[in-house]
């Protein structure tokens, strides 16, 4: 069928659900979107309106220009945060790290660093560099990849990525540095005592490309994507929550939901991929699920400005060995993004949503040790739970199953069995999870139901990476 004479149905209003609709809607598609929440967002639609509960930074932002100029939008400013992250020790000691491509030098970086932990950092922020640009093309940049595309890149390139050592081992660097590369495979839900060094690449889209945060923040970015997606005509359903698909002869006709039957000729799920399996009455995935968290949003007395910081508990393992044992922890990593008068503390937590028990015991816990460090004055506050994260995704898992081991660290495609007017978008696929990557999955794999070509959305590496490279690195 033509784009023009087909309806189709997404599932599911986050950013990657976004996108396919609007990637439809372009195309002369009649497109009807189900969520089960309320406002557009996914994960980042939870509690409190005007915050986000998910996302709160831009990475990549190139995939944010390049989708706004598809859309013929104006994309607010980003601004880079000088310094990504600030890191702060038990002891006292703090490392604020300069993006590489926002410094144009690694001085400021290294000056804050003893001799030999300057040496490790650009050893690893080299081995990063180079892993992320093998990976591009294939892994983050590209359809899914079939297998011939993954034999070339595995002889070609996979052996550089020190593909049968783990990611603990290779960014061993004492006891300052080991555990800030670590948390940078929590971004994809690994245990990072777990994950494959291949995962050390993510820590390039920070450390090198930079952090941004967008005029808005994200929840205003899923308001103007959704505003602009309605006024292609997309019609929305929010409250609808999808209980079943109907499929026959290999083809989904229709869902029972929580509002009724809904029937479409072809359909975007941008859920869980977990979820839209159980729809499809598919067997469950075996692969065990990535972290979930426990967040705080916290209204503050006064304007902190935009920051972000992260607090290290005084072992950093036992904090994985109580998450492994399915236990919230009691020492957590903090994370604490400041937006304003608002305040986002977001702490790991295994894919259980009757961890919490009472919510506020829990999050009245993490505020003390986050007083204890950095003393805020709050107004207001609510917690957000594993179960809370569970309306979006089975067990509250963030990104689906868990990246470990070569296998696991490599994100499903875009098709399920017995469906093939149906393609699975979202950060539980490939490219991986975090909004740039859902944006990708979400406008490209809805190209591909209508048989359009692939879309970058912009370009793939910093003009001029390859000239200033050895002059910015020592």
């Amino acid at each position: 069928m033509s784009p023009r004479t087909r309806h189709v149905a997404v599932i599911g209003a986050g950013f990657a659900g976004l996108a396919a609709a609007l990637r439809l809607a372009q195309a002369g598609a009649r497109v009807t979107v189900l969520d089960a929440l309320e406002r557009p967002g996914g994960k980042a639609a939870l509690g409190y309106e005007d915050f986000s509960s998910g996302p709160t930074v831009v990475t990549m932002p190139q995939v944010f220009r390049g989708l706004h100029a598809r859309l013929g939008l104006e994309l607010p400013p980003l601004e880079a945060a000088r310094p990504t992250t600030t890191y702060h020790a038990p002891g006292g000691r703090t490392f604020a790290p300069e993006a590489l491509h926002v410094a144009g030098s690694l001085e400021p970086t290294l000056a804050q660093l003893s001799r030999q932990e300057a040496r490790d950092y650009t050893r690893l922020l080299r081995a990063a560099r180079r892993m992320y640009r093998d990976a591009a093309p294939t892994f983050l940049f590209g359809p899914p990849p079939s297998r011939l595309q993954l034999a070339r890149y595995a002889l070609t390139r996979g052996y550089r990525a020190a593909p049968w050592q783990s990611l603990a081992r290779f960014v061993r660097s004492g006891p300052f540095l080991t555990p800030f590369w670590l948390r940078f495979a929590t971004y994809l839900g690994a245990d990072p005592y777990r994950a494959p060094a291949v995962l050390h690449n993510i820590s390039w889209v920070e450390l090198g490309d930079g952090v941004w945060h967008l005029e808005g923040g994200l929840g205003a970015l899923a308001g103007r994507l959704h505003a602009r997606a309605a006024a292609l005509g997309v019609r929305f359903e929010f409250g609808t929550r999808v209980q079943l698909l109907s499929a026959h002869g290999g083809r989904v006709l229709g869902a029972h939901t929580s509002r009724g039957a809904f029937a479409a000729d072809a359909w975007v799920s941008a859920a869980d991929r977990a979820l839209t399996r159980g729809w499809l009455g598919l067997p469950p995935d075996r692969a065990p699920r990535g972290l979930s968290g426990f967040a705080l949003q916290l209204r503050l007395a006064a304007d902190r400005g935009h920051a972000h910081h992260i607090f290290w508990p005084a072992d950093y393992a036992r904090e994985w060995r109580d998450l492994r044992a399915g236990r919230l922890p009691g020492d957590p990593t903090l994370y604490l993004h400041l937006d304003g008068d608002r305040a986002f503390l977001l702490v790991n937590a295994p894919a259980r949503p009757e961890i919490a028990g009472n919510p506020r015991e829990y999050g009245g816990f993490l505020l003390r040790q986050l007083q204890a460090r950095f003393p805020l004055e709050v107004s207001e506050w609510q917690p957000l739970s594993p179960a809370d994260y569970a309306r979006t995704g089975v067990g509250g898992a963030l990104y689906g199953q868990a990246p470990h081991g070569l296998r696991g660290s490599l994100r499903p495609g875009w098709r399920l069995p017995g469906a093939r007017n149906l393609v699975q978008v979202g950060g539980t696929v490939h490219p991986g999870g975090g909004v740039p990557l859902s944006l990708l999955s979400g406008w490209n794999g809805a190209g591909q139901l209508l048989g359009l070509g692939y879309d970058d959305l912009g370009d793939r590496d910093v003009p001029g990476d390859d000239e200033t490279w050895a002059t910015w690195v020592p």
